[in-house]
């Protein structure tokens, strides 16, 4: 019989033991979310594939937040995050140290995403605002762009659900 597994069965960690877990080499960087529900989306997308670090930037907001509490279901607290004011600098300072760059976005040369083979490198994520996506400043200082190949009609997907597609298919 296929049964659904409860809380203890599933064996989850807390937030204490999962701040000293290893993390994916991954860092999540929003660029002017405007959505409370679509950061905390991200927050427990973030703590279900064990990124690095989320970084909110421009009018993206900051927990704590009821909000991005409700949808982040406790993962603004296990998952570590900063503010920063500038996308571009924050960009600018990770390149610096080393981490490969990458809007999801998409541009003329883009990569699909399932073109796109990550060999747990250091890598910077930055996800779009709502309506504009990621700015054009930003993806000229990004390294490349990676894109969600799509077949329907509509040409976006929304934020929450494009970070869940990209760090699945990055830590598979």
């Amino acid at each position: 019989m296929n049964k659904k597994l409860g809380i203890k069965e599933l064996g989850r960690v807390s937030v204490e033991e999962f701040k000293t877990l290893k993390k994916n080499r991954i860092i999540v960087v929003l660029e002017d979310i405007r959505s409370f529900n679509n950061v905390g989306s991200v927050f427990r997308t973030s703590d279900a594939f064990a990124i690095e670090k989320i970084i909110l930037t421009g009018i993206s907001p900051c927990p704590p937040h009821r909000e991005i509490r409700k949808t982040a279901l406790g993962a603004s607290e296990s998952v570590n995050w900063t503010y920063e004011h500038s996308c571009i600098e924050t960009i600018k300072k990770y390149k610096k140290s080393g981490y490969k760059t990458y809007a999801i976005e998409q541009t003329s040369d883009s990569i699909a995403l399932n073109d796109f083979a990550y060999n747990k490198e250091l890598i910077v994520l930055v996800f779009g605002n709502e309506v504009s996506g990621v700015s054009q400043d930003v993806i000229d200082i990004c390294d490349s762009s990676l894109e969600i190949p799509q077949f329907g009609t509509k040409h976006s997907l929304n934020i929450s659900v494009s970070c869940g597609v990209v760090l699945w298919h990055l830590v598979k």
